[in-house]
């Protein structure tokens, strides 16, 4: 209770300085994915409103710092790639979203957009669309436990919480509230979000988003969460089994559609799909997250790790096609495979170099293992 009562006085506090005049300039927060696939960020001063990505300079920071760089060249560069208005500064401020280069003109070893965007590029007729179910779960900032939960014990079995109303059922919804008017101040195409299947877990939806728009909006999605959070002081997890037991992980589940699928007869385009997904199983799962095999044990609406399998409307398969898309004959399946902590750009990469096909100058499992060695 002392630390509600205190981030609540600081909020007040803070709020009287928002509304001073910033005198023409405006504040750029620059966003950028570290060697753990946290986001980080760093605020500058520049002299007018910015109209266009292209009038936002490069900058840099130490690399050695988050992962990134060795500490005798430690200079890693920040180029920018998208920006958003700032829902925490508002007026003309804004969120920059950038790629991290070395200082050879080379991308950051941990920079995965920069291969993604070959690809979404070189595929950009298919206009593939793309929508992220992005499932997360809140803990207590001092003991790491489950936000809300008995200290000590458990709620009662899963069940009433799922798109839950009420106490007892859900935790934390003026976090999930606040973080919902956030994402849509900043224009990211948050298209919905729900209260899980276990108890502070949460989902928000992003898209549908076209190429490489996917990747850049879930990222500033969960950029705003962690910071909207920071405010209510609750922890956010994007583990994939916060809580071993009796209880549902958290997924990523990956929407996909291309311009073939979504005409009448597109069905035939989405079984092709899943055929050739179905044959690079392995590659696919090495790119869907750590720690997914504590997730995709074939129990909790989930599919065995060890095998593929689809089927319609069946949330235990790995991949589904939905009741409605079956009716219709047209539309999307849902990739039901990544785990909750994915980076989206090496998703969605491979998603496109197995639906589309692969290009000459792009392979996400070698950039993935480019990462790794």
């Amino acid at each position: 209770m002392v630390q509600e009562i205190s981030i609540l006085e600081h909020t007040n506090i803070l709020s009287k300085y928002l509304d001073l005049d910033q005198r023409g300039k405006i504040v750029a927060e620059y966003v950028w994915i570290d060697s753990s696939g946290e986001t980080r960020s760093k605020g500058r001063t520049l002299s007018k409103k910015i109209t266009d990505v292209s009038q936002l300079p490069e900058w840099n920071f130490d690399g050695s710092s988050t992962g990134q760089a060795p500490g005798d060249n430690s200079d890693v560069y920040l180029r920018p790639v998208a920006y958003y208005p700032d829902p925490f500064r508002k007026g003309d401020n804004i969120i920059v979203l950038c790629e991290c280069w070395n200082n050879d003109g080379t991308p950051n070893k941990f920079n995965h957009r920069h291969e993604c965007n070959k690809l979404m590029t070189a595929h950009a007729s298919e206009q593939i669309w793309f929508g992220l179910e992005q499932e997360y779960t809140l803990l207590d900032p001092v003991d790491g436990s489950i936000y809300g939960w008995p200290k000590g014990g458990f709620p009662a079995p899963q069940g009433p919480y799922y798109c839950g109303v009420g106490t007892g059922k859900v935790y934390a919804r003026d976090v999930i509230e606040a973080h919902y008017r956030a994402c849509l101040y900043a224009g990211v195409t948050i298209s919905g979000i729900n209260a899980e299947v276990m108890p502070s877990q949460w989902e928000f939806q992003v898209g549908p988003c076209e190429g490489i728009k996917m990747g850049d909006e879930l990222w500033i999605a969960r950029y705003l969460l962690n910071r909207v959070a920071e405010e209510f002081g609750v922890k956010v997890t994007f583990h994939p089994k916060p809580l071993k037991g009796d209880w549902n992980g958290a997924g990523c589940h990956t929407n996909v559609s291309t311009a073939s699928m979504r005409k009448p007869g597109g069905m035939k385009a989405i079984e092709e799909a899943i055929e050739k997904l179905s044959k690079r199983h392995k590659e696919h799962i090495a790119l869907y997250g750590s720690d997914n095999d504590l997730r995709l044990t074939g129990r909790h609406e989930t599919a065995s790790m060890e095998s593929f399998s689809y089927g319609v409307a069946n949330r235990g398969a790995s991949v589904r096609i939905p009741r409605s898309v079956q009716a219709e004959g047209y539309g999307y399946f849902e990739d039901r495979r990544p785990a909750s902590n994915i980076d989206p750009y090496l998703v969605t990469g491979i998603m496109v170099e197995t639906v589309c096909g692969s290009i000459p100058d792009a392979d996400m499992t070698k950039e993935y293992q480019r990462q790794s060695a």
